[in-house]
């Protein structure tokens, strides 16, 4: 088994900045592509950013790029996420997950799932 557990959301201002984490344990692999989705109330579970299992690719949704990097540091089997120039519409539970293989774009794809860490933009 995998666990995956985020850290470090929160509350912040229109335009500020967050750094998210997600450590992973358990039955882990530097072999797993990592990716960050979020759900805002009432809307579909969306992957925000995810990326390869050595960082050479990655994938952003369009309404991140320029803004949000995602990164991983596979000796201590942690992702990150950092996202600037926050708007109010990135409001939203953020789930860091993981699978082995191929990078994928649909929830469907990601076999492993933390419990969520909720970002607030406030305006």
């Amino acid at each position: 088994q995998v666990q995956l557990v985020e850290s470090g959301g929160g509350l912040v201002q229109v335009g500020g900045s967050l750094r998210l984490s997600c450590a992973a344990s358990g039955r882990t692999s530097s072999s797993f592509v990592m990716g960050w989705f979020r759900q805002a109330p009432g809307k579909e579970r969306e992957l925000v950013a995810a990326i390869n299992w050595n960082g050479g690719s990655a994938y952003y949704a369009d309404s991140v790029k320029g803004r949000f990097t995602i990164s991983r540091d596979n000796a201590k089997n942690t992702q990150y996420l950092q996202m600037n120039s926050l708007k109010p519409e990135d409001t939203a539970v953020y789930y860091c997950a993981a699978v082995y293989g191929i990078l994928g774009t649909s929830a469907n794809d990601y076999g492993y799932w933390g419990q969520g860490t909720q970002v607030i933009v406030s305006s």
